[in-house]
């Protein structure tokens, strides 16, 4: 039997089904109530507090991003399919809460702002840079900060492979770990809906 705390079987179709299920995850319901959900899960599943239904589940996707559990969570046809930890946009960086749906998709992403100067070998001469503000040495060029199976959302923001230190700590991306990346890309088409709360 699946594990879903969502699952709506009374009935409801379509966009009444995902409202219900997604108010489980936001303000409808209090913290608490989700933290214990997250903690079961967490027992139930293992290691990070990921889990991933959504092969065995049908129905249209959509994502809800909750900014302030940093967490994600894949919900096909209204029934909770998949969740992962993320890590997003750090202070000043901050992800825009809102609705938006994937506008772009490209398994191998680089950034054209964060990334390293490297000299003609390859060798990494200054690392973390933004090339907005940081001067380029003489000889190296940029490259890009690698943002494998990255889906945008708004302007440069998207969720992509990524480190997760446990906190937001982004320029504003949606980090996913790397087992579950590839999942959510696959799992989610160009046009899927995208819901950011806080």
């Amino acid at each position: 039997m699946a594990l879903s705390a969502c699952t709506i079987d009374m009935g409801y179709t379509g966009q009444t089904a995902m409202r219900y299920g997604q108010d489980f995850f936001t303000e409808k319901v209090p913290a608490a109530a989700r933290n214990v959900n997250a903690g079961v899960l967490r027992l139930l599943r293992g290691g990070d507090g990921s889990f991933w239904e959504a092969d065995s589940i049908r129905g249209k996707p959509s994502l809800l991003i909750n900014l302030g559990e940093q967490r994600v969570y894949l919900f096909k046809g209204g029934q909770l399919a998949g969740a992962s930890p993320i890590s997003s946009g750090s202070e000043g960086y901050d992800t825009r809460p809102g609705r938006y749906r994937i506008i772009e998709k490209d398994i191998d992403h680089k950034s054209s702002i964060y990334g390293d100067y490297e000299d003609a070998y390859g060798n990494v001469v200054m690392q973390d840079i933004d090339n907005r503000k940081d001067r380029r040495p003489p000889g190296t060029r940029f490259e890009g900060a690698k943002m494998y199976y990255f889906m945008r959302i708004y302007n440069g923001v998207g969720m992509h492979q990524g480190y997760l230190p446990g906190y937001a700590a982004s320029h504003g991306c949606i980090r996913l770990p790397k087992h579950m990346a590839p999942k959510f890309y696959e799992a989610c088409p160009m046009g899927t809906p995208v819901e950011i709360v806080r």
